[in-house]
């Protein structure tokens, strides 16, 4: 096995245990992990970092693909490893130590991270670790179950620490396409020109010298979190799909419809799943994540075809995904997640972007990653890339959070991700409105009408009217007012009108 695996005779002698590989960080540098939503993270390296921390105090920065599984981050954040953290996370311990400004994080565009480390405008990066299926005769590394910005990270690295998984099956082995951007002024414009396109390699090319350790490991990938879809996620697939039959009914799609993306997480995940049950048919997707819906969606036959950054599955369809896995490699591949989420691909391919909105206001701004205007909750994520150059940007989520006490339709967003120029479409369990062609002034009505809780809705057209007919203008705000629904919450625990006025 350890051969198979290890397949490079010169690099026998840098075989070593986690340990002695964690010790070659030091106190300041700049590290790069493998790693993108809970999926192909490096794992024993990072313990070892943060049991040596207990004895020996060292500060990193710490750059990733996406989210880390195994509590590789939360262990890092109480063991004081982590000075600074990009570009996206997902851990309470490390979200609550971002929110006390203890570790500085830097929420950035999941396409941007290697651009500006390419550039020097961020590091240089003393190390990449890097978890592996396997070790080429001639020196590449086979990636796990994520890209990310792994390929990179290897090569930017002043040195690489390459984890070699022996649970993660060798059959991975050609389901990924490595194709890195040339350097600017002289970039050639990236070579997708359909979702199975693979202009790149199945391995990450990088010198054999840059290899200060080999781990080998055995822990598993954490299984998705997501929930199964409910009522309210039914409903919201049930409108999105609806809104999808009559685009093929105007002519503007046909019923394979244009190559999806889906954000992270239950909500979009459930949204997935109701297309099983929905007309379309040869379905593609272009996406950063391969859920649980992926799968299902192959096993029902609805699709053909599935590119993404990583795969993140629950245990019974990660059993399913490795009994099958040459099915399946057959019609998935895995790339960097600088070319999943590639302004230049997203818009050329015509994608229909699909993701989660924390809260919206009624003319269309949305917040995906902050509680209040100050409170970090994830990142941002991918979710700029896809929703600025798609064919079509939707965001779902439901109308209410915390058992009503909020509303996630507002008089105006606490803190804007995605402004009302980004965003096409907006759906919650009670309907979708469709902002395409409409100015600020129409909004409203068809935002608070089709997608607002009804608790909420007479309390919004007030707002929205008064604001009109009082300050007026383009986006007509009152901004005495624009904001009391969240010191509402502050002070009630709710924004209902009910609970008191500020």
């Amino acid at each position: 096995m350890y051969n198979h695996r290890m397949r490079r005779p010169s690099l026998i002698d840098k075989v070593c245990t986690a340990e002695q590989a964690a010790a070659l960080i030091k106190d300041g540098m700049t590290v790069g992990m493998s790693g993108f939503t809970r999926a192909g993270e490096a794992k024993a390296v990072p313990i070892a970092m943060a049991e040596r921390a207990a004895a020996d105090p060292f500060r990193i920065t710490l750059m990733t693909g996406a989210s880390l599984g195994n509590d590789i981050d939360r262990r890092l954040t109480e063991a004081g490893v982590l000075a600074r953290r990009l570009p996206f996370q997902v851990d309470p311990v490390l979200r609550a130590a971002i929110n006390r400004g203890e570790v500085m994080f830097v929420d950035q565009h999941l396409s941007e991270t290697v651009e500006m480390l390419r550039s020097r405008q961020i590091g240089p990066m003393d190390y990449a670790i890097v978890e592996a299926v396997a070790i080429r005769e001639d020196g590449g590394v086979v990636p796990t179950t994520s890209v990310g910005n792994t390929a990179s990270f290897a090569i930017l690295a002043e040195k690489v620490i390459v984890e070699i998984n022996l649970t993660q099956p060798l059959a991975l082995e050609g389901l990924h396409d490595i194709y890195i951007p040339t350097r600017r002024p002289h970039r050639e414009p990236v070579p997708v020109l359909a979702c199975d396109s693979r202009p790149g390699l199945p391995y990450i090319p990088i010198e054999p010298t840059k290899i200060a350790a080999i781990v080998f490991t055995e822990q598993s990938d954490s299984p998705s979190a997501n929930e199964p879809p409910d009522a309210e996620t039914n409903a919201i697939a049930a409108h999105l799909i609806e809104f999808l039959k009559q685009e093929v009914k105007q002519g503007r799609l046909g019923m394979g419809l244009a190559p999806l993306q889906a954000g992270i997480g239950t909500i979009a995940n459930a949204v997935m799943h109701g297309l099983i049950d929905s007309p379309f048919r040869d379905l593609r997707m272009y996406s950063e994540v391969l859920q649980d819906s992926t799968i299902a969606l192959f096993d029902s036959g609805k699709l053909a075809f599935a590119s993404g950054s990583s795969i993140t599955l629950g245990p019974a369809m990660t059993r399913r995904f490795n009994e099958n896995l040459d099915a399946y490699k057959k019609r998935m591949v895995l790339r960097p997640q600088e070319i999943s989420n590639h302004p230049e691909v997203i818009r050329r391919l015509g994608i229909i972007g699909i993701n989660t909105a924390l809260e919206f206001d009624i003319y269309g701004n949305v917040n995906s990653t902050h509680v209040e205007g100050t409170q970090m909750m994830n990142g941002i994520g991918g979710s700029g890339d896809f929703a600025r150059n798609a064919y079509m940007s939707i965001f779902v989520g439901r109308s209410t959070a915390k058992g009503g006490a909020i509303s996630t339709v507002v008089p105006m967003a606490t803190h804007v991700d995605h402004n009302e120029h980004d965003v096409d479409v907006l759906v919650t369990e009670h309907g979708l409105a469709d902002l395409r062609g409409l100015s600020p002034r129409e909004r409203p009505g068809r935002i608070i009408n089709n997608c607002a809780h009804p608790d909420y809705r007479d309390a919004l057209r007030d707002y929205a009217e008064r604001a009109a007919r009082e300050r007026g203008g383009h986006t007509p705000h009152l901004l005495e007012e624009a904001f009391s629904w969240h010191l509402r919450r502050q002070r009630t625990g709710s924004m209902k009108p009910e609970a008191g006025a500020i």
